[in-house]
């Protein structure tokens, strides 16, 4: 006897943000933007996600913890439907994810190093302070240098 389908279930707003985290509004926006599609309407109007809707949701989810942007998300979200042709564009968006992930790090890298600069200068000094010292001075440097520009 073959099996019987079962039935999607259909989840209201509320259970999908309870599911998700993710708020009302913010469901209603990725609707909006086109992130998702095609979501169902009871009679009187409230929305009715579906397995898949969740799937896709998760599938966001994820994507922004790599911190894709929802442009971003919305070309996976195409190539998500036929992954085997869209491999070489995934890789390349997956590539230049990882360029500016590296780019930030340096960045931040940078940035400690700075940090750690003034908090071992603020140790040893016996007046002043030479972390207000230094950002003083770096904004005086970028007025020099907008004035120079003028």
């Amino acid at each position: 006897m073959p099996r019987k389908k079962q039935p999607e279930t259909d989840y209201k707003i509320s259970d999908v943000s309870k599911e998700t985290g993710l708020s009302a509004d913010t469901l209603r926006y990725y609707e909006k933007v086109g992130l998702l599609k095609n979501i169902h309407r009871a009679p009187s109007g409230v929305r009715l996600y579906s397995d898949a809707d969740l799937s896709r949701l998760r599938f966001i989810q994820r994507a922004k913890t790599m911190n894709f942007t929802l442009d971003e998300i919305s070309k996976l979200l195409q190539m998500r439907e036929n992954p085997a042709r869209a491999k070489k564009n995934v890789r390349q968006l997956t590539q230049n994810k990882l360029d500016e992930v590296e780019q930030h790090l340096k960045m931040l890298n940078t940035l400690r190093n700075e940090l750690t600069l003034l908090v071992n200068l603020c140790t040893g000094s016996a007046d002043g302070c030479p972390i207000i010292e230094d950002i003083d001075q770096v904004k005086k440097n970028k007025k020099r240098a907008a004035d120079k520009q003028a």
